[in-house]
């Protein structure tokens, strides 16, 4: 099949025109970047979106990987001199991989088996001969291939040898093959039980310790629950059909007559099914069915990355960043705006030490120096008792938000190799507590740091294919930093990495001639680092941003390739970009229709005049400070009953995972997250999102918290009111709080 008859097929499963499909791939193999294609180049793909651009990289890979198979089968059948025309129609027109291995089957090289010794012994005709079912007595035609000399000592030895021929026959036959996957996608069950005597020891997987439902509308997440009982030795899993309906299947396509030959085919179809023919479609059904689950449990964790990755950044405000503990004390670190570690220390204000006054006064006494406008704690051990303890600081002014942040990964990150690199002279407790702080002034910036799997917002990811989630992931990660933007004077190495053609190798140069040279002053700048070509200057300058350029468009997300349109637009108009920008009559005036060329269209000309509205701007929304229920700390305050506002932290196929303050998260069921039936999860809620729930059960023993959204209105995330925090600093406010906290010293 050529690629035309490809870009075809991908244009008609995606109801787009060929050309699109055309435009696209020729972009990608020229080693165009998906973010790139779709920010840049709409006039070439037909302004296709960044979700249909994946969709087609996807499917000219796998049907490029699919004529690489077709090409080889029919070289390897050929080489063997058994390609006829009609098997040749069969391999041309197979539109899967599973149709083209069936096809192959008889023809693959393989290893020794019960049919390959009747062969050698010169029993296929006799194979033939009962297939042919038009012979009425067959012990003359056996007798014919007693061979004493190739181990057929009588009739039976060879009628026996004939049928291990045919098993394998019926086993391989494409059609057989392909109806016995369709009667396991119909009818297929798939049951587990537990081990005998694993009972106690494999509680966690109680609920399936006998279970059994149909095997295609099984859930993703059970399925993988299921296969790892399996695979820890907990559980029995097994996938079956009636074995009467494929029998009955295999008896109308091979047995057409009664008598001796139909009795010989019978006999070798049974043995052909329970040892060759089940297993090998069961194994296939297995394979099949995690694919799906991986697929389904990649997608979740995708979905949920994106969220998390895109929530809201507080954005470049000092602040203090708090890693709670109790008995080794709390971990304090200042941050400047831009993130940069001022002074840390260590305070006790929890027992067994209870140090209270000595930890507000360094809490005071920090904020004061330093002149910080947010504190952010992170939401693990003693999280809500550290809360507690700040928010009692009478003389903190209450115009510092104090806000509560996910540690999900930080441990993680504090222990590796880009955090030593960044703090070789601090500890992991240092560490922690900056990446907390960070992770509250631009989660995206810094969880790009941590490995996707690490951050704990998946469904059985440890399970799924982990290069298939690697790529999905890497591709979120990089979608989301590319649509976000990347300030080029401030971005770490590993944030630069994800930009459209950057890598890793590029982003340290990058780094290495930014510490060298100094801040960049324009992205042309950019030329001048090693190993920056044109091409990949191409892919990557649009996406990066100065926001003190020499020329005013590199703080926008407008190309360098179209600053001459916007200079010819502020020429027509006699002013400057800058009057451009912060003047919307102006931009009012211009005609797009005259400024359209070759290469540019109106796509992209709209695209510019959108920038020039607030060039640079932050797509993520604005920041809004969440408190937790006050009067709620831990898993033994909780009663059913209450109603708590709550962050959702997971969401998965069968619910999502809400956390309301007391170091355990608490499960919205999917049954319980709306008034009406919900399908998908992800359509009611997100990662981030700030929701009411009901505690509905709590079983502080299991610590497992049962909650509940029936009858609450939430506020849906896509119109979620925008409100900046700003915080009001007066450093004379400050310092007189802090005397009047000295003064209680004295006292």
């Amino acid at each position: 099949m050529t690629d035309a008859s490809l870009f075809f097929k991908i244009a008609d499963d995606l109801k787009i025109d060929a050309k699109q499909v055309k435009s696209t791939v020729d972009l990608l193999d020229e080693g165009a970047t998906v973010p790139f294609i779709s920010r840049y180049r709409k006039e070439v793909t037909g302004s296709l979106d960044e979700v249909q651009v994946i969709t087609i990289k996807t499917e000219i890979e796998r049907l490029r990987q699919l004529e690489q198979r077709r090409e080889s089968i029919l070289k390897s059948i050929e080489g063997q001199g058994k390609l006829t025309e009609e098997l040749s129609e069969k391999i041309l027109a197979a539109e899967t991989l599973s149709t083209l291995e069936d096809l192959y089957l008889p023809f693959k090289p393989r290893r020794r088996t019960k049919a390959t010794v009747a062969r050698e012994k010169g029993l296929e005709p006799l194979a033939q001969l009962i297939l042919a079912q038009e012979t009425k007595e067959l012990f003359p035609d056996a007798l014919k291939f007693v061979n004493k000399e190739l181990g057929v000592e009588s009739p039976d030895d060879a009628l026996s040898g004939a049928r291990d021929i045919i098993s394998e026959i019926i086993s391989e036959d494409a059609v057989i093959r392909e109806g016995m996957r369709n009667l396991f996608k119909k009818s297929a069950i798939v049951k587990s039980k537990v081990i005998r005597g694993k009972e106690e020891e494999g509680e966690k997987f109680k609920d399936y310790f006998e279970w059994e439902e149909a095997l295609m509308s099984c859930p993703s997440h059970r399925m993988l629950a299921m296969r790892r009982g399996e695979k820890e030795d907990f559980l029995i899993l097994d996938i079956v059909i009636d074995d009467e309906l494929a029998h009955d299947m295999i008896k109308k396509q091979f047995v057409r007559t009664r008598g001796e030959c139909a009795e010989q085919i019978v006999l070798a179809m049974e043995d052909g099914y329970k040892r060759l023919l089940q297993p090998s479609i069961e194994a296939e059904m297995r394979l099949m069915t995690k694919q799906s689950a991986d697929e389904k449990a990649i997608q979740v964790f995708a979905d949920n990355l994106r969220e998390l990755l895109l929530a809201s950044p507080l954005g470049q405000k000092s602040m203090l960043a708090i890693d709670p503990g109790f008995r080794s004390g709390c971990k304090v670190v200042a941050l400047d705006a831009q993130g940069k570690l001022l002074e840390e220390t260590v305070i006790y204000p929890h027992e067994p030490q209870r140090r209270v006054m000595d930890a507000q006064h360094m809490v005071m006494a920090m904020c004061a120096k330093h002149e910080l406008k947010a504190i952010a704690i992170g939401n693990g051990t003693a999280s809500r008792e550290t809360e507690e303890f700040i928010r009692s600081i009478e003389v903190l002014p209450k115009t510092i938000p104090v806000i509560m942040v996910s540690e999900a990964g930080a441990s993680i990150y504090s222990a590796s190799d880009v955090a030593r690199e960044e703090f070789p002279e601090y500890d992991l407790t240092v560490r922690g507590a900056v990446s907390i702080g960070r992770r509250l002034a631009d989660p995206l910036a810094e969880l790009v740091k941590l490995d996707p799997k690490s951050i704990g917002v998946g469904q059985y990811q440890h399970d799924v294919d982990q290069t298939a989630l690697k790529n999905k992931l890497d591709t979120v990660v990089m979608s989301c930093v590319n649509g976000v933007g990347v300030e080029l004077n401030t971005a770490s190495k590993q944030l630069l990495s994800y930009v459209s053609g950057i890598g890793e190798t590029l982003a340290k140069n990058i780094v290495d001639y930014r510490n060298e040279h100094g801040a960049f002053k324009s992205r042309k700048d950019l030329l001048k680092v090693s190993r920056m070509g044109d091409k990949v200057f191409e892919q990557c300058s649009g996406f990066l941003r100065i926001r003190d350029g020499v020329h005013p468009l590199d703080k926008s997300a407008v190309h360098p390739e179209a600053y001459h349109i916007v200079e010819k637009m502020a020429s027509d108009l006699n002013c400057t970009i800058d009057n451009l920008i912060g003047d919307k009559e102006l931009r009012k005036k211009i005609n797009l229709q005259s400024y359209v060329t070759e290469t540019i269209g109106l796509p992209t000309l709209k695209d510019i005049v959108s920038e020039l509205e607030k060039p640079g701007r932050d797509p993520r929304k604005s920041f809004e400070v969440f408190s937790f229920d006050e009067t709620v700390h831990s898993i033994e305050d909780l009663r059913e009953g209450m109603r708590l506002p709550g962050i959702v932290t997971n969401v998965t196929n069968f619910g999502a995972f809400v956390d309301v303050g007391v170091h355990q998260d608490g499960l919205v069921h999917i049954s319980q997250l709306s008034d009406t039936f919900v399908d998908d999860p992800n359509l009611i809620v997100k990662v981030g999102q700030h929701v009411w729930v009901n505690v509905t059960e709590c079983d502080v023993k299991r610590k497992r918290i049962a909650l509940t959204m029936k009858g609450e209105t939430q506020v849906n995330k896509k119109s979620t009111p925008k409100k900046e925090v700003e915080v009001a600093y007066d450093p004379n406010d400050m310092m007189s709080a802090l005397a009047a906290l000295k003064g209680k010293f004295k006292k």
